[in-house]
């Protein structure tokens, strides 16, 4: 099992592309050797994260990046997605009120929740009108 490894990928701001980040995730689990069980949360995180960026980031119709680099070394996954848009910092949200029956709770939140539970560290920064999101699972 190859133990160290870095890809980066550029997606437009388009729904379009979580089914390519997906395909590209399950490449390179393949290459890395992970579990089914870390390959299908690692999926679940990066679409939640990247899909909340492509409907919420950005005021208008253009193009936009994001950026994605995920990093493997060791026993540490690190994914860090940056993007140009309105700065939102997903560490700040109110956990959503799971135990409220679905009809009462309000909408949204659930997909930082879900973040938050799958992964070991969860980090946001603005730096040069960039969004940072760093997360981070431990894999032994």
């Amino acid at each position: 099992m190859e133990t160290k490894g870095k890809i980066q990928f550029i997606l437009d701001n388009k729904v379009d592309e979580l089914s390519l980040l997906s395909a590209k995730v399950e490449t390179m689990a393949d290459l890395w050797d992970f579990s089914e069980s870390l390959t299908m949360n690692l999926n679940l995180v990066l679409e939640e994260a990247i899909s909340n960026i492509v409907f919420y980031a950005f005021n208008n119709e253009d193009e936009q990046k994001i950026y994605l680099t995920i990093e493997y070394d060791d026993d540490t996954l690190t994914a860090l997605i940056m993007d140009c848009g309105i700065p939102f910092d997903p560490t700040r949200q109110a956990a959503p009120d799971i135990t409220l029956p679905a009809e009462e709770r309000t909408i949204g939140g659930l997909g930082i929740f879900l973040i938050n539970k799958l992964m070991d560290h969860v980090e946001y920064c603005r730096k040069e009108n960039m969004n940072i999101l760093t997360l981070k699972k431990r894999i032994k």
